[in-house]
């Protein structure tokens, strides 16, 4: 099973705020064609990046996957061409046993860092990244065998 779902409500008022109304009407990611790779997910807050600035930005959203499976985070094209705004890391890599974490539930977010001369500005409704799914290859010897009980940054 492949699937994005909303964060719960008190997940939501603990990470962003108590606006019921902004939680029901949020959208979950989507791909805007079909022949589109990524999955475009929309800001649920209004922010302004200033020049040189970073910003957590929360995505209200948490993705269940195959085993096998992660997601990568990525800046949208016309981010760093038009505005010179790129995430901190570059992609973030959402792994399957991060869903449903005892932490924060699978809550995603992304760090935005301008690079550019003029404020980002970010609407609730904009699209600020994209997801795309992707299989993994494991080595013959791999060994791994524990699993994820924290949220971000809890394999060390």
């Amino acid at each position: 099973m492949r699937k994005f779902e909303k964060i719960s409500y008190n997940q939501f008022v603990k990470d962003i705020n108590s606006d019921e109304s902004l939680y029901k009407q949020y959208n979950l990611p989507k791909r805007s064609t079909k022949s589109s790779a990524g999955y475009d997910f929309e800001s649920v807050v209004e922010l302004i990046i200033n020049p040189g600035e970073i910003k957590k930005v929360p995505l209200a959203v948490k993705v269940q996957m195959e085993w096998d499976e992660c997601l990568l985070l990525l800046v949208r094209s016309s981010q760093g061409f038009k505005y010179n705004v790129r995430m901190c890391n570059q992609v973030g890599v959402i792994d399957s046993d991060y869903y449903n974490n005892e932490m924060n539930e699978g809550h995603m977010f992304i760090k935005l860092q301008n690079h550019g001369s003029e404020p980002y500005v970010i609407h609730i409704g904009d699209k600020i990244c994209q997801g795309i799914f992707t299989k993994y290859l494991l080595t013959d010897d791999d060994d791994a065998k524990e699993t994820r009980t924290g949220g971000f940054g809890s394999t060390n």
